[in-house]
Order: structure tokens, then sequence, then C-alpha cells
């Protein structure tokens, strides 16, 4: 168009001849003349495109991306592949940019590997959600630690739920449909997933799915229909995709510093609530808005939620523990070789026999992890006092014990001896079955400051310290004088 222009100026205005104009810019008299009449000239691309150098291969090439067709999707040729087989096989030396313009160019012809094109959906309202899990990292307690959290979000009104969990295992898949139930307020009709573990046991052909049988109890139990994506298509549920991409950039930026994950849930629901008020590209009203005219049409909550429980048989080894995923949990020594029936949710572990609790746990998350319950192992300790320093109950236990219980050892040991110290100071541990934590604490100080040495003076103090009772004397019974407690100090050890 510059061209154009000069060339138009330069004659009428100026005055140049055609020959001038031909000298100046380089154009053939015939194109001057034509601009002179008017006539914008085009760009037309040849008939037939000319390959001087590749020529020789053109058929080679188009051969190679043919035969691709009966290959793996992940072993075919590429255009650089392509490029080095032709200078290694051929003895190619033309450039590999005109390879890649020409492998395009066969590709599309032979109509494989174009671009994908995407629906407009217009989703019904309330029938469908999608579901699927996002990682993330947070600070809690002071320690940077990696989280996986659920999304759910509705396909019609656009409104999400997230929650965060240490695992994606089962039991946390099901807490978090029944968390985010709860906050839809119902059920939605259909949930689209990947091919989760937690939900599908085997891979058909097509849209068939062998699901796993829990799965099919919980989708049973409120009553929802649930569609899988096609391997590797993850964008067909692209709207939890993007959600989950948003959660991380908004909600979790900057990294979250919290105590816990009740915490930082609180924190999640917050922000879930406050999308509400978000408007979508392309629609006119607000999410909250939108979701109003969705929640008439959820499945009602069942009344009672889901037992998110697995059950099982458990058989307690030689160290006093059962096995769950991998991690270890105490119970009483006498239970060892026992088998057990074990509770498992999403936070808890609870071991029963005979109908008749005898431990509970905090669930770990890992592997080859040791939650350990130091009354359980207390009896036998007292029997071995020689493994008192080295057994992994008392080392775990042992760092976040007051300093009181480390000074009321080392008197035990000075007045008593080595071995009878530490089963006498043993005897105070056993103390915290039936007292509070405060309690026994109170006492060893007491102890401590009144130069008691044994365990039976520190019991005394926690039987007779309890709340003062005011009873009225009995009539002519004499008064009893308050017992004098630095005396116990001067008691000998009882054998």
């Amino acid at each position: 168009m510059d061209q154009y222009e000069y060339i138009r100026t330069a004659h009428r205005v100026y005055g140049k001849s055609i020959r001038q104009i031909q000298r100046d810019t380089g154009h053939a008299r015939v194109t001057i003349r034509k601009v002179l009449n008017g006539e914008l000239p085009e760009y037309k691309r040849r008939e037939r495109q000319t390959y001087p150098v590749l020529e020789a291969h053109r058929e080679t090439i188009e051969r190679w991306l043919r035969e691709d067709r009966e290959s793996p999707k992940k072993q075919r040729h590429t255009a650089r592949r392509i490029y080095n087989r032709l200078v290694e096989e051929e003895g190619f030396n033309g450039s590999e940019v005109n390879i890649r313009r020409y492998v395009r160019l066969v590709k599309a012809r032979l109509g494989s590997e174009l671009s994908a094109a995407f629906l407009i959906l217009d989703p019904d309202c309330g029938k469908e959600a999608e579901g699927d899990w996002g990682r993330g990292v947070a600070v809690i307690r002071n320690v940077k630690t990696p989280f996986h959290f659920f999304c759910m979000r509705s396909r019609f009104s656009g409104k999400h739920f997230v929650r965060a969990y240490p695992c994606e295992k089962q039991e946390a898949f099901f807490d978090a449909h029944i968390h985010a139930f709860d906050f839809f307020g119902g059920v939605f009709s259909t949930v689209v997933y990947d091919n989760l573990t937690s939900a599908v046991q085997k891979v058909l052909q097509g849209r068939r799915r062998i699901e796993q049988e829990s799965f099919r109890k919980f989708r049973s139990y409120y009553n929802f229909e649930s569609r899988f994506c096609n391997p590797g298509c993850a964008h067909e549920k692209g709207g939890t995709e993007g959600a989950i991409g948003y959660i991380r950039r908004n909600y979790l930026v900057p990294i979250p510093v919290v105590e816990s994950f009740e915490e930082l849930n609180q924190k999640l629901l917050v922000s879930c609530n406050r999308y509400g008020e978000h408007r979508m590209a392309g629609r006119a009203e607000a999410v909250d808005v939108l979701f109003e005219r969705e929640k008439e049409h959820l499945i009602h909550l069942p009344a009672v939620p889901f037992s998110n429980l697995r059950i099982f048989e458990a058989k307690v080894n030689k160290y006093s523990t059962v096995m769950v995923d991998k991690n270890h949990y105490s119970v009483p020594t006498s239970y060892t070789g026992l088998n057990t029936r074990a509770q498992l949710s999403i936070d808890r572990l609870d071991i029963f026999y005979e109908g008749k609790k005898i431990a509970g746990h905090v669930r770990l998350f890992g592997n080859n992890k040791w939650q350990l319950d130091p009354q359980h192992y207390l009896e036998l300790i007292r029997s071995k006092p020689g493994a008192f320093d080295s057994a992994l109950v008392i080392r775990q236990w042992r760092p976040v014990w007051p300093s009181c219980l480390e000074r009321l050892l080392e008197r035990f040991k000075e007045k008593q001896g080595e071995t009878a110290g530490i089963k006498d100071f043993i005897a105070v541990l056993m103390f915290y079955r039936d007292h509070a934590k405060e309690e026994v604490e109170a006492a060893v100080e007491l102890a401590l400051g009144n130069g008691i040495s044994n365990s039976e003076g520190i019991r005394h103090i926690l039987v007779y310290s309890g709340p003062e009772e005011n009873f009225a004397p009995l009539a002519g019974w004499p008064a009893t004088p308050v017992p004098d407690m630095t005396l116990y100090g001067a008691l000998g050890v009882i054998q």
C-alpha cells in the first residue's frame, strides 16, 4: 500500500515520469501503469507451489505421515523427527523451517492432529456438577505442608465448594462429597469425574466403567449418577479444571498460614461464599442469583449423613500395634496376638475387641509412622526398666512432657536407685490414666516442693487434693488435724 501511494503521488503531484519512478522503486513499467490507472495490485497465491529443494522428498514425508495413522499417538513422527530422518537417511540439505511448514500442510490435508473444536454448552439447571482434586501448599503449625483439595462445581451456576485434606484416599473423597452436598443444600443428579481410583475399579471400552463397590454404595445412598471422562480428556469437565486453577491463584495466594486443616477449611469456605457475588463471563446474573434458581432442582439430602467409616479386621502384632494403611497404631500390651476390629474414618482410628473399645488414635498419613499411646506400654516398661530410656514410646513422649517430670525422675533415681526409681516413676506416669494432665502435674510440683520422693506421696496428694467439701462434724467426734505433707519425704521406700 505504501508503494501504491508513492507511485501515484510521485506522478500526479510531483510530475515524475514512469521511467523515473521505475528507477526509484524498481517496479516494472507495466505495474506502474496499472497503479496510475487506479488498479490496486493484490497478492495472488500460485496455483501450484514449487519446492525446489524439498521436491524429491515430498513423497517420503507424505508416506511417513500416512503410516503414522496406524501407530500409537505418542509414537508418531514429529516435524523434527522427519527432518532428522531426511538428513540421516536421504542426505537432505534444506532447512528445518521448510520441513515444519510442509508437514503442517500435509497433516491438514490428511486431517490428522487438527486443533480440537469445542462446543458451547448450555447445561440444565441443577442437573450436573463436576468433581476433581487439586493440589496446594499451606504453612500448617509453622511447617510448609503440601495438601490436596477437592472441588465440586455446578455446571449451571458456576458455584463451587472446596475442602482441603492431607490425602486423596477414599475416606477423604467421600467426606468431601458429604460436606459439598451440605454446602449446596442438596445433591446434583449427575456428577462428572475423571477416572479416579476412589470411584473406578477398571476402565472398560467407551463410557463403561467397573466402579468401586464402596463408591456404588455411597452414590446409591445419595441417589446421584456418575459419569466419567474419556481417558486423557480432562477438558470434558473443563469447568472444575478452571475452578481449580482459580482457587489456587486466588484462595491460596499468598500461601495460607494456619494452625490446622480445620482452620484452613474455614478460610476456604469463606472464599467459596464470597465467590457467590462473582459474575461469570457471558452471564448477566451473579453466581448466587443463578444458584438460587438451581437449588429447587437438587435432590433432597438424606435425613442422616452417610456413615463414612471403613471397618476391617486387624491382628495385633508383637509390638502391640495394628497396621492400617502402612502405619502402626498401639493397643494395650495385653491384647498382643489377638484379632481386633478397626474402624477408620477420615481423621480417626478406633480399635475394638469383642465390642469394647480398647484404643483410639488420630489418623496418620504417609508410610511407616508410629502412633503410640504411652499408657499402653507402661506395665511392660515397668517390668523392663532397663529399656526405659531407649523405648520408642518414651522417646516420643519425653520431649513434650513438662520439666517437673524430669526433675521428679532424677529425684526418684537419686533417692531410690536407678532401677527402683524408674519403676516408681512409671507408677506416677500411670496416674495420667485416671486424672487430668493438669492435676497430675500440679501434684508433682507440690511433691517436689515438699521433698516427697515416692509415688505413694503423689497418689495421696491426688486423692486428697480434690475440691473441698464442707460436712457438718459428727456430734461428739473429735476434730482431725490437717496432715503434714512434708512427713512423706522422711518415709522409707516401700519395696
